[in-house]
């Protein structure tokens, strides 16, 4: 361990001086954002009568409004009996009719793939609500009768995920497409209250779970996997956190995928390279055993290349108690690397830069 660089993770004042816009709070305080998006989602006056016969589901969004429709496809995998997909697109896909459910999530309310893929829907007749702070998707709700959830605004849209995931989730149980969740959520909400005290900025890096990881994949690329149910969705998240928040290169995949192509590039050339990578596998009670042993043995097969290799386990007893507890430690680690690399976890100027070349057409 390089001690004398990475005590500044154990310096509250060195972190704090990182961080002018507190995303440490923003991560901290998530289980209060989901208590608080759960309100808003209950407040939401929406019946099964206004979303008759829904054939199939989509959520249009982007990045970190995206995610949360993500996590909802993932979670309810198994209990939901219609289609369900995510469109991170311009258009919609050619099978959307007014049988169609189209859900927009766009933080902002102004993601230009968001709004162009709603215009789609409302010219498809499509059934449509949204998630919004306002802005231009807000606009074109009020004037269209779309049923929207208005959310606080002031958040990175990837530090509200509370937000774009549990009002679908109440959303599609108060129009009758599932049962029970409300109560998932509100014991999610406790496991993430206790957990977090793990990973506290006044606990030592020697005893706090995060910071050890970020400290382990300081100055490295991170290589996240899971499974093909929602461990796969969290390793996406965890990407995106790594990229954003640390401004760290991260890469994500799913298995058992991953040993139908990727697997090949864990060969020996790759060995030149290895103290600069790392790899983490997200893995739960549920994975399915042959899923298990696939990780078992690429694991071995990427720790002979001399990569390190480490394995988290998802904590709780409720499938969204442990969905939730891997994305808390993914955000968590994900915020001690970048005071790791003395950057401001908050902005992403690489991304407004996009937007700006955008709008002024220098591409």
């Amino acid at each position: 361990m390089k001690n004398t660089h990475l005590n500044i993770l154990d310096d509250i004042e060195q972190i704090r001086s990182l961080d002018p816009d507190n995303m440490y709070n923003r991560i901290f305080d998530f289980p209060e954002q989901m208590e608080a998006a759960l309100k808003t989602a209950l407040a939401w006056e929406v019946t099964p009568d206004d979303f008759p016969d829904v054939k199939n589901i989509i959520v249009i969004g982007m990045g970190g409004s995206a995610i949360g429709g993500d996590l909802v496809r993932a979670y309810l995998n198994s209990r939901l009996l219609v289609p369900f997909q995510i469109c991170r697109d311009y258009n919609l896909p050619e099978y959307v009719d007014d049988e169609t459910l189209v859900i927009a999530s766009s933080y902002s309310g102004n993601t230009e793939e968001t709004l162009s893929a709603l215009d789609d829907a409302l010219q498809r007749k499509a059934m449509i609500a949204a998630l919004s702070t306002g802005g231009l998707l807000k606009d074109v709700a009020d004037l269209n009768d779309i049923p929207l959830v208005l959310l606080p605004p002031g958040l990175q849209p990837r530090a509200a995920l509370g937000y774009s995931f549990v009002p679908i989730l109440i959303f599609l149980e108060k129009i009758g497409l599932i049962k029970g969740v409300q109560k998932d959520v509100e014991i999610a909400i406790r496991r993430l209250k206790e957990l977090r005290e793990k990973y506290i900025e006044d606990t030592p890096a020697l005893s706090n779970p995060a910071k050890r990881m970020a400290q382990r994949m300081h100055g490295k690329i991170a290589v996240i996997y899971g499974g093909p149910g929602w461990t796969g969705v969290v390793a996406l998240r965890w990407k995106g956190q790594i990229c954003e928040n640390s401004k760290n290169m991260a890469f994500s995949n799913l298995f058992p995928e991953v040993c139908h192509n990727e697997l090949v590039g864990w060969s020996e050339p790759i060995k030149a390279h290895a103290a600069h990578l790392m790899v983490v596998m997200l893995r739960d009670m549920d994975d399915h055993a042959k899923v298990r042993k696939r990780m078992n043995i690429v694991k071995d097969v990427i720790e002979r290349l001399e990569v390190e290799v480490v394995d988290i386990h998802s904590m709780g007893d409720s499938p969204l108690e442990r969905m939730f507890s891997l994305i808390q430690l993914g955000d968590f680690t994900s915020y001690y690397l970048a005071i790791l690399n003395g950057v401001d976890p908050t902005p992403v100027a690489l991304i407004e830069s996009l937007k700006k070349a955008l709008l002024d057409g220098n591409l």
